[in-house]
């Protein structure tokens, strides 16, 4: 008998059809309390959520775009930049608002990245307003002048547009060119969509130049899966975004005739380890300045940002931790699990430097297992940078809870649902079975002994279920 040729293959009929092979009995999916209980919870959270006071609008655009309008509602004074993929757009953009008359920001065209970041140094000592944006080998070859402007206490801003660092030469995202840069005295933040790109730059200014703080600050979002993405994002009035940043008004700056000033003087052994702890004091201060701007913020726009983002946390027993943009299929694997009821959940983190160690711990303290996911390698032995750090919060929390390590997405490295899928069956298995936890595995490895077969594998409910999950979904059978 031949198919009605008006007949269209709907997505319930292909779950019923998965769900039968793998048990006719069960011909229905089954409606998890746990996720009816999330949706009401969800439900009232919108609710009660902030509508904000800005004039808003929905559009469409890239994260460049997004970051590249921030910039231009900001209206900083000083924008030097030297060209290098993916954040060519940047400055490219930004230029063109000022060609076109649209912002008065002084665009300074230079050699080189070493140069663009001296540029932004000298304007921000001189009591300008100043940024720059930068990706890969050109945040390396800002290496000297980073540690420069971070001792000297300069609040200027720099895009980071995340790719992978050289060698072999690769254009695409990871966390490389940031993580080797954690260390030299900038704020770090992080962002999973291009409104949250969007949102961090408008809240950056307002973080540096806190007379508590008065460090450089990096706005990091991953290159081209953020960076040129379109996605739908929802912008804020400029008049709001500029009565938000407020006008720059330094106490101390170069060009001020009644009182004159050294930056970047000679510090010899009596001083040095002075102003290192007066940095730190600032990293320090940091933590609360950053959660009070975003509550100012979302009085503005509606929308709330803090140290990192709990997802579905409330009850998970198994969660992971992981930045940037691949939060995004973290939270569909969550979602799905979630389904069959199993109690999994992540954490976002927005903020890395200052690292929020003991607010992390605190969060994950009632996890079985916990998988912490780095995007760049640091050849310690160790861990990764996040893992490494946050491996160290748990302890000093005196948390005794198994945690396994993984690397994903080096080089731009596909990450994927069914793979996140795949973390959270691996450190469930340690807890179900006792199984000896294997350190920095490699997500998605192509590996000519591993198995690669599109075959169900066993994922068991924490109730009475039998979760199996393939490449193309996850089924669901009795037990």
């Amino acid at each position: 008998m031949g198919k009605d040729k008006n007949s269209k293959i709907t997505p319930e009929a292909t779950a019923k059809s998965a769900i039968e092979a793998v048990n006719a009995n069960q011909t229905s999916t089954v409606e998890s309390p746990f996720n009816a209980e999330y949706n009401e919870q969800k439900k009232n959270k919108d609710s009660a959520k902030v509508k904000g006071t800005a004039a808003k609008k929905r559009d469409r655009m890239s994260g460049n775009e997004a970051v590249a309008l921030a910039i231009k509602q900001v209206n900083p004074d000083v924008m030097p930049a030297f060209p290098i993929t993916p954040s060519t757009e940047l400055p490219q953009m930004v230029s063109t608002y000022i060609s076109n008359g649209e912002i008065d920001t002084e665009f300074i065209p230079v050699e080189s990245e070493h140069s663009s970041m001296s540029a932004a140094i000298g304007a921000s000592a001189a009591g300008a307003r100043a940024l720059t944006a930068t990706s890969s080998a050109g945040l390396a070859f800002m290496w000297e002048e980073l540690y420069i402007a971070a001792s000297d206490r300069l609040p200027l801003v720099l895009c980071l547009v995340n790719r992978t660092l050289t060698g072999p030469l690769n254009i695409n995202c990871d966390h490389s060119d940031a993580m080797g840069a954690r260390d030299s005295g900038w704020l770090q933040v992080y962002a999973e969509t291009n409104e949250e790109a969007y949102d961090n730059f408008i809240m950056a200014y307002r973080v540096t130049e806190h007379p508590d703080v008065q460090l450089p600050m990096m706005v990091c979002y991953d290159g081209f899966i953020t960076s040129h993405a379109v996605m739908n994002i929802e912008t804020i009035d400029t008049d709001s975004v500029r009565n938000f940043v407020g006008e720059y008004k330094p106490d101390n700056f170069l060009l001020n005739k009644d009182m004159p000033m050294a930056a970047g003087p000679y510090a010899n052994s009596p001083f040095y380890m002075e102003t290192k702890y007066n940095q730190r004091a600032g990293m320090k201060n940091a933590k609360k300045v950053i959660l009070d701007v975003c509550e100012e913020y979302e009085k503005v726009s509606g929308r709330k940002y803090g140290l990192f983002e709990e997802y579905r946390m409330e009850d998970a027993k198994y969660a992971i931790v992981i930045m940037g943009s691949a939060a995004g299929q973290t939270k569909d694997a969550v979602d799905k699990l979630r389904e069959y009821g199993i109690h999994v959940g992540m954490i976002k983190v927005r903020v890395f430097r200052p690292f929020p160690g003991e607010e992390l711990a605190e969060a994950l303290k009632n996890c079985k297992s916990v998988a912490i996911l780095d995007r760049a390698e640091s050849f310690s032995g160790q861990g990764g940078p996040l893992g490494s750090e946050l491996k160290a919060a748990m302890y000093d929390a005196g948390l005794n809870i198994p945690t396994v390590n993984y690397f994903y997405g080096l080089g731009g490295r596909d990450y994927t649902v069914t793979e996140a899928r795949d973390v959270f069956r691996d450190i469930r298995e340690i807890v179900r079975r006792g199984r000896e936890p294997e350190q920095f595995k490699y997500v998605g490895l192509r590996d000519r002994d591993a198995d690669n077969s599109n075959e169900f594998r066993d994922f068991g409910g924490d109730d009475k279920m039998d979760i199996r999950q393939s490449g193309d979904g996850v089924r669901l059978s009795d037990k």
